[in-house]
């Protein structure tokens, strides 16, 4: 745990030298207690912190890019916004004064910083608004107060409610600190952005709160990581869904947009949705806008003839009624030896269906299988393959 008198000697230069020497420690499991002990002969009792500092700056970094200054604690750093998410916030509130009201140790500050007109931090920890303040430096007004005793009249509100405790996640959204009911009752009257966990039952939240505004679920790189809400006054659409990749390949969907597609039997590949547009629960959006199709109106597996660039597809060579010796059949006649099995609608646990397969060929496959109208299918595939590839595969009739 990090108190005051820690923060102020992080921040001091005799501190920025310290971490400085502790930084060229490996830190790793087989030298932990050694570099630590090298480092209490330096520096007596302060060796514990200039450790768990400089450990939890190489794990930020991976989240937050340039941070190798900052100052963070563990559960901070395991709640922080990935960069690339927080400036993707930021964006849609470009010219607005804004009011972080959990502001923890100043990620979402730094993302606004530059593109709000103006910004506001605060948190009720006196030590991470101590350490907010040695990470943002003067340019933004930090304070410490109550998320819920409103110490502002900014436009805008945004709240990141505590999801942690000891390093472990809290589901319940009554348990979050504050909890969130609270906070879209205390802030009622503007706009309020609010970051969730994305495994909220969000039908729930509307009705046990009266919650009305846009609930945007958003990944990256290929994993689901929050649910944000919006209120009315800054949401463009009831629900939509944000697919973010630090390459740049980005999307957008809403309930807003056409969802006309088909029911149909499997074409020449399987398309497996981004987590966000699932959990959002627009599949039926992406096909449309992308011309597949649903292979049941209840599951999320889509069919075409084409994968849309950058997507990972499931080219199929088979189709069967599923059963585990026919499928053990199947892939043995094309020399399998390794596969990848995805699982939708059906009660099968992959590992244990990849132990008992017994595969021993040499080929590479996947497997899907995969709930369609009252029975279980699957589809022998190739090795997934990215969006784009267009090389011929034979197929069973």
């Amino acid at each position: 745990m990090f108190e005051l008198a820690d923060v102020s000697y992080l921040s001091s230069e005799a501190g920025r030298t310290a971490l400085v020497r502790a930084s060229a420690y490996t830190f790793s499991a087989g030298t932990l207690v050694a570099d630590t002990a090298a480092l209490r002969t330096e520096f007596g009792d302060r060796a514990a912190i200039l450790a768990q500092t400089v450990q939890l700056r190489r794990k930020a970094v991976i989240k937050l890019g340039d941070v190798q200054d900052w100052l963070f604690t563990d559960d901070a750093v395991q709640q922080a916004t990935p960069a690339v998410v927080a400036r993707h916030r930021a964006a849609r509130l470009t010219g607005l004064v804004v009011h972080d009201v959990t502001c923890s140790v100043g990620t979402e500050l730094a993302a606004l910083d530059g593109i709000a007109a103006s910004v506001i931090g605060s948190d009720i920890d006196p030590v991470r608004t101590a350490m907010a303040r040695h990470n943002i430096g003067q340019r933004v007004l930090i304070c410490r107060a109550d998320a819920l005793a409103p110490s502002s009249r900014a436009e805008v509100v945004i709240a990141d409610p505590g999801r942690r405790s000891g390093g472990r996640r809290r589901f319940d959204p009554s348990a979050y600190t504050p909890p969130l009911d609270a906070v879209l009752q205390t802030y009622a009257d503007r706009d309020l952005v609010v970051k969730c966990a994305p495994g909220l039952d969000f039908a729930e939240l509307r009705e046990q709160t009266g919650f009305d505004g846009e609930i945007e679920v958003v990944s990256l790189d290929g994993g689901v990581r929050e649910a944000c809400l919006w209120s009315a006054g800054l949401a463009r659409a009831r629900r939509s869904a944000t697919v973010l990749s630090t390459t740049g390949d980005n999307y957008q969907l809403t309930d807003a947009d056409p969802d006309d597609c088909a029911v149909a039997e499997a074409g020449e590949w399987i398309v497996d949705p981004d987590g966000a547009v699932v959990r959002a629960g627009l599949v039926r959006q992406y096909a449309a806008r992308y011309g597949l199709w649903q292979l049941d109106h209840r599951i999320a597996y889509l069919s075409g003839d084409s994968v849309p660039i950058g997507v990972q597809g499931y080219r199929v060579l088979d189709s069967l009624s599923y059963n585990e010796k026919r499928l053990r059949r199947a892939l043995a006649a094309r020399d399998c030896g390794a596969v990848e099995i995805t699982v939708r609608g059906v009660d099968i646990d992959p590992a244990l269906l990849r132990t008992r397969l017994k595969l021993r060929g040499s080929v590479a496959l996947s497997v899907v299988i995969t709930r369609i109208g009252s029975s279980a299918r699957a589809f022998v595939c190739a090795a997934r393959s990215p969006g784009g590839t267009r090389t011929p595969c034979p197929r069973s009739e």
